[in-house]
C-alpha cells in the first residue's frame, strides 16, 4: 500500500466514503466522531503534529468532504475498507470475502471480522485470527456428507488443506496437468506460510524477547488479503463442484390444491 495511488482513484474514493459516512451516521456529530477515530496527534517536543487536520465549518460542524481531501491515501483506503467499500486493486478480496461468508460460514465470518478489526492495533493477533477463520472454512466444507474425509480436530490449517485438496482432486501428483498441479501446490504453500506465521511470528505461542513478532500492519494486510483470496477460491470451487442440496419437500402435481 506504499505504492503511488492514482489521484483520480482517490477523488472517486473520497466521494464514495463521504456518501457512505453520511448514510451510515446521518448527523454532523456522529460523522465527526467517525473521522476522529482515525485522527492522531503527537507532541514532538516543539509542536503538536497530526496525521491530518479536521476541517470545520463556520457554524462549528465538520466539513467532511474537505477533511477527507486532507487525509493521506493509505488512511483513506483503510477507512474505505472499514466501512465496507469495495477497493479495486487495493486489498480487493477483503470486502468480497466478508460478504460471501456472512451467511454460510458464521463462525469463520465472526472470526474474520475480529481479525480485520485487529489489523492496526494488534497485527500479530489479526494473523492468528485470520488463520483460524480460513481453518474454520476448510473444516466446514469437509463436513459435507458428500465428502469422504471428515475434519480431524487435531489437524491444523496445512493438514486440513491437504485433506480438502485430495477431496477436490487438486492435491499435486504426477498424473495431473501442470496448471492444476501449480494451483494445488500454491494453495498448500500459502496456507503453510500463513500457519507458520501464526505459530512462529505471533504472540499466540510462547515467545522470548529475542523472537521476531509481526508488528507492522502492512504485512498483516497482505496476510489477511491472502486469507480472503484463498478462502474465496475454495468457497467458489466447492460451490461449483458440490452445489447446495435442495432439502425442501417435493410436492407432486396431484397434491396441488388447483
Amino acid at each position: 500500500m506504499s505504492q503511488k495511488i492514482s489521484p483520480k482513484y482517490l477523488m472517486n474514493l473520497i466521494g464514495e466514503i463521504d456518501e457512505v459516512i453520511w448514510r451510515e451516521f446521518t448527523t454532523y456529530k456522529t460523522a465527526q466522531a467517525c473521522i476522529e477515530k482515525w485522527h492522531e496527534e503527537e507532541y514532538t517536543g516543539y509542536e503538536m503534529e497530526e496525521n491530518f487536520p479536521i476541517i470545520m465549518k463556520e457554524e462549528g460542524k465538520i466539513d467532511l468532504l474537505q477533511t477527507l481531501h486532507k487525509i493521506d491515501g493509505e488512511t483513506l483506503l483503510r477507512i474505505a475498507i472499514d466501512i465496507g467499500l469495495e477497493t479495486p486493486d487495493f486489498i480487493p478480496a477483503i470486502p468480497t470475502f466478508r460478504n460471501e461468508i456472512k451467511s454460510d460460514y458464521k463462525t469463520a465470518s465472526s472470526t474474520f471480522e475480529k481479525a480485520f478489526h485487529q489489523i492496526e492495533e494488534h497485527p500479530d493477533i489479526a494473523i492468528g485470527l485470520a488463520n483460524s477463520a480460513l481453518e474454520s472454512i476448510v473444516k466446514e466444507i469437509l463436513l459435507d456428507k458428500r465428502l469422504q474425509t471428515k475434519p480431524n480436530p487435531k489437524k491444523t490449517l496445512y493438514d486440513l488443506t491437504v485433506d480438502l485438496l485430495k477431496e477436490f482432486q487438486m492435491y499435486p501428483n504426477a498424473d495431473m496437468s501442470t496448471e492444476i498441479k501449480t494451483i494445488g501446490s500454491s494453495l498448500l504453500a500459502i496456507n503453510q506460510g500463513i500457519e507458520k506465521l501464526r505459530s512462529e511470528k505471533t504472540n499466540l505461542h510462547g515467545k522470548t524477547l529475542e523472537d521476531y513478532i509481526v508488528k507492522d500492519a502492512i504485512y498483516t494486510y497482505f496476510v489477511v488479503n491472502s486469507v480472503a483470496t484463498v478462502g474465496l477460491f475454495l468457497k467458489s470451487y466447492y460451490d461449483k463442484k458440490f452445489p447446495k442440496l435442495d432439502n425442501s419437500p417435493q410436492v407432486s402435481e396431484d397434491d396441488l390444491p388447483f
